[in-house]
């Protein structure tokens, strides 16, 4: 059974940097330990880069969120602390993969390729930031590319910067069939 561990925009400016936001820091060693953990057990890991260029405020995006951030190998493009560390060790692992993506969701061809490289994967797991946004973008893109495949959100690995629009992402994302685990119960 192929599995898949997917990081979504664990990226300095959604951290600590321009789009920052309190509570983003705190799921950095867990997802770091779940890289450590899925490699050692041959699975395959997925981040992806939100990344625009010096253009970003001409942009639709740009337009709606006129704040330019993870701008193409910048500081704040780069993956956040531990998280950054565990990639640095691990970058030459054919395990790791990598995709830029422009806005919300990966680009279609992109993924595409990640498809034909790894074939069938039967369990995604999903963590990062923004759970309203990129997460859920994401995941559904995911589970487009790979039907058949379980979809998991680990809820205690995504953050987003409204605790309240993170909750009814994961309820969305539950009700498009994807297991959502380690939801906090209020």
């Amino acid at each position: 059974m192929k599995k898949l561990l997917v990081v979504i925009d664990y990226q300095n400016d959604f951290v600590n940097g321009a789009l920052g936001f309190p509570g983003a820091e705190s799921i950095d060693a867990g997802i770091a330990d779940t890289i450590q953990r899925y490699l050692a057990l041959g699975g395959e890991v997925l981040f992806t880069f939100d990344t625009h260029g010096e253009n970003y405020l001409d942009s639709r995006e740009g337009h709606a969120l006129p704040v330019p951030h993870c701008l193409d190998g910048s500081a704040g493009w780069q993956l956040y602390g531990q998280v950054q560390a565990q990639c640095r060790e691990t970058c030459a692992n054919h395990q790791i993969h990598h995709i830029k993506k422009p806005t919300f969701g990966m680009p279609p061809a992109a993924l595409a390729q990640l498809a034909e490289r790894l074939g069938e994967v039967n369990e995604i797991l999903v963590t990062g930031v923004v759970t309203n946004m990129c997460v859920i973008s994401n995941a559904v893109m995911l589970q487009a590319q790979w039907p058949e495949a379980q979809i998991i959100i680990d809820a205690s690995l995504c953050r987003s910067f409204n605790p309240a629009l993170h909750e009814k992402a994961l309820d969305v994302m539950e009700g498009l069939q994807m297991k959502v685990i380690n939801r906090e119960q209020t």
